[in-house]
């Protein structure tokens, strides 16, 4: 927040586009919620040898777990209210539960160390992945992502041989 020539606070506002530019896509939100996954999983392997060190650790770690939780939010919420229009939720009923659900675990998974939740999250954006590539006429594909999470990432079916 910052405040204005009034003396007010406001908050900055980011958008991916105000144009709108036509540009969506559903990695970044999978990309993330699969940070979310290694990050929990580093936090669970934090040495206390050292306590500083371990503080640092664990200080550093779930800043970029809660960063990347956020940005899944960000990113399920771009899609919701600027790709996604009344014709898909009507083709797609299961969508708006399935991006609502999404949302509600990204706050579950900033606020705690549960792998259970980050795995669901990651299971809820691949889902979301499939109705957008299916919304745009495409095949999509799950295939194992080039993470150490070892799980995987819905890509459209075209770049199935791609992945690497």
């Amino acid at each position: 927040m910052r405040s204005s020539l009034l003396g007010l606070f406001v908050k900055d506002a980011f958008a991916h586009c105000d144009i709108p530019c036509g540009i969506y896509d559903p990695h970044n939100a999978q990309m993330a919620a699969h940070t979310v996954i290694r990050m929990t999983t580093l936090l669970g392997e934090v040495k206390r040898e050292d306590e500083t060190t371990a503080e640092h650790d664990i200080a550093r770690i779930t800043h970029v777990k809660e960063e990347h939780g956020d940005l899944v939010e960000d990113e399920l919420g771009t899609l919701e209210n600027d790709y996604f229009k009344p014709e898909h939720y009507k083709t797609y009923p299961e969508l708006k539960e399935l991006l609502a659900t999404g949302v509600k675990l990204s706050i579950d998974v900033r606020q705690h160390m549960n792998m259970e939740a980050a795995k669901e999250l990651l299971e809820v954006t691949m889902k979301i992945a499939e109705v957008f590539y299916k919304s745009k006429g495409l095949e999509s594909a799950r295939v194992k992502a080039p993470y150490p999470t070892g799980l995987d990432i819905v890509v459209p079916a075209s770049q199935r041989g791609e992945q690497k």
